[in-house]
């Protein structure tokens, strides 16, 4: 399969990446402390890459839900929908064909490039004409923007996010343990054997789930705490403090010095520590992937909102417009 590569850089020599299939993220060049360049976006070199190994959803965009949904059903307006199952008993960003795996449409915006896509009525068994812009744009101080934006014809549910990996080291160049993680939460939410909450909002507090403040990703990952076990490491999320365009998580890589901060207007975040990652397809450099050699801070609502009414709603009706913004911000540190 082939399909059309965009790049946005700016005058520090970041460049990014961009392919219309999945409107995936496929790689971050950033410098170090030093200026040097790597790029820190775990990926595949071509569009086939991608096609024959799309379970990890290397840097795409997600949708229609991202996250999970539990039994590949929820209830709208008195109507029951069911929607695939492709993660056990459960449905998994989207479903079998979610936006991951459309070619998107894109113009030129200032700064970057908007991608469309038009998603069905009954896409996914999702109910709605979906229409959906994404916008990438690239600052002059290495900060790279995501808009979402979508309007639909008839009640739905929407959960847009990117499934990008971040190894701050450079991409292949082994785990990331020794990134220091701090998230901006008090509360998680608690999950079953299949990975869905189960509608508790847990503390942090005394758990290997807190990082409030800075410490190594690696550094309770092995706890038995049941939570990790559950998911072979984190695959939970996170509810973030305050509301609007808030900074919500930073990441130092130590080692040469670059530092991740994640804003967002999303209520939450899915710290994923590359659990299911198994070594055996190799990324653009030629190395192989392997358990925890990335990780993802996928901002969203929470998994399995519309079967939680407590949780933040994910209904979107027609007249309204689901807007979301996430601000990856690249810079050094000499901590």
């Amino acid at each position: 399969m082939s399909a059309d590569q965009y790049e946005l850089t700016n005058s520090n020599g970041m460049r990014v990446q961009v392919l219309g299939y999945g409107g995936i993220i496929q790689s971050v060049e950033v410098p170090d402390r030093d200026g040097v360049l790597a790029n820190v976006a775990l990926g595949f070199a071509d569009v086939q890459g991608y096609v024959d190994h799309p379970g990890p959803y290397f840097g795409a965009i997600i949708g229609r839900f991202g996250n999970r949904i539990a039994k590949g059903q929820f209830t709208l307006d008195g109507v029951t929908y069911s929607v695939p199952l492709n993660n056990g008993p459960n449905s998994l960003h989207g479903g079998l064909s979610g936006f991951d795996r459309q070619i998107w449409k894109c113009r030129e915006v200032e700064g970057g490039f908007a991608l469309s896509h038009v998603s069905p009525d009954g896409d996914q068994g999702y109910p709605g004409e979906l229409s959906v812009t994404v916008t990438y744009t690239l600052t002059g101080d290495n900060a790279l923007r995501i808009d979402y934006e979508a309007v639909t014809d008839a009640p739905t549910v929407v959960n847009l996010t990117n499934h990008s990996y971040f190894n701050l080291a450079g991409a292949g160049s082994g785990d990331v343990y020794g990134h220091l993680m701090q998230i901006h939460a008090d509360g998680f939410l608690p999950v079953d054997a299949g990975l869905i909450p189960t509608g508790e909002i847990a503390s942090v507090d005394g758990t290997a789930m807190d990082f409030r403040e800075p410490i190594a990703i690696g550094a309770r990952i092995r706890s038995d705490e049941e939570q990790l076990l559950l998911g072979g490491g984190y695959d939970h999320n996170w509810v973030l403090r305050g509301a609007g365009l808030r900074e919500v998580a930073r990441v130092v890589e130590p080692v040469h010095g670059r530092t991740l901060t994640v804003l967002t207007t999303e209520p939450g975040v899915q710290f994923y520590s590359g659990n299911f990652l198994t070594g055996t397809f190799a990324g653009a450099g030629g190395a192989a992937y392997r358990q925890g050699d990335g990780f993802a801070l996928e901002t969203q609502h929470f998994p399995d909102s519309p079967n939680h009414p407590a949780f933040p709603s994910t209904t979107l009706l027609p007249g309204s417009t689901y807007t979301s913004t996430t601000i990856y911000h690249f810079a050094t540190t000499n901590e």
